[in-house]
């Protein structure tokens, strides 16, 4: 089993980590800008197809494809900005009701679920160790689609591109793929960095509080004034 991969993933995180620690609205705003442009992207092509179809009898025969995969890209991405934004929803009732030390450990317990569940699909051969047979995760099939090479189904690059760089007419495969382990090696290292951030005090949870709470308590004079 080729480990590149592996040491790929973990360049990248080094480099998250320390671009964050000098820059970190820097890095806020590039993840954010990723997932409005994923959005857009999304929004435009769906509502080209609605215009080209239904006023032209036309359309992008790739377009179902291209929207799914996109929103796939949107999804994996948005896990961790989710946790380190803190946005997440959860159901934070036991946690409030613990003494403060317990909800402490209970919080970063959670986080570190979120920690072993990135792992185990990321790459869950390491479970061998202890005794559970299983195959592994994203990284393994990503591997494989980059060794094969096969193209997707719909995409096509532009014939300048193919002329250009000697590629075959349809997207790889692997290419489209690729956020599927560096969504999870980033769901993985924001849920690190949130359970130690939970421990050191840092932050109280991985998940969002009570956005109804926060909002009552923030506009509970407002019906006053209007009486």
């Amino acid at each position: 089993m080729a480990y590149w991969p592996h040491l790929l993933l973990l360049a990248l995180v080094a480099v998250l980590f320390v671009w964050e620690r000098f820059k970190p609205q820097a890095v806020a705003q590039l993840e954010e800008s990723c997932l409005v442009g994923l959005m857009f992207l999304i929004t435009a092509v769906s509502f080209g197809q609605v215009v080209a179809r239904y006023g032209f009898n036309t359309g992008w025969s790739a377009a179902l494809e291209f929207t799914t995969l996109a929103f796939s890209w949107l999804i994996l991405l948005g896990m961790s900005y989710g946790i380190r934004a803190g946005t997440h929803l959860g159901v934070d009732i036991l946690l409030k009701a613990l003494p403060a030390p317990i909800m402490r450990y209970v919080a970063a317990l959670g986080a570190l679920a979120g920690l072993l569940y990135g792992v185990i699909l990321l790459d869950a051969s390491w479970m061998t160790y202890i005794g559970v047979e299983t195959r592994s995760g994203a990284i393994e099939y990503w591997s494989k689609m980059y060794k094969i090479n096969i193209g997707t189904e719909e995409l096509r690059w532009p014939v300048w591109v193919q002329e250009t760089f000697d590629v075959k007419d349809r997207v790889q495969r692997w290419l489209v793929l690729i956020m599927l382990p560096v969504g999870l090696a980033l769901l993985s290292f924001r849920s690190l960095q949130a359970m130690i951030q939970i421990l050191t005090g840092q932050r109280d949870m991985v998940i969002a509080s009570h956005e109804a709470e926060d909002l009552v308590e923030e506009n509970k004079g407002a019906l006053k004034e209007l009486d």
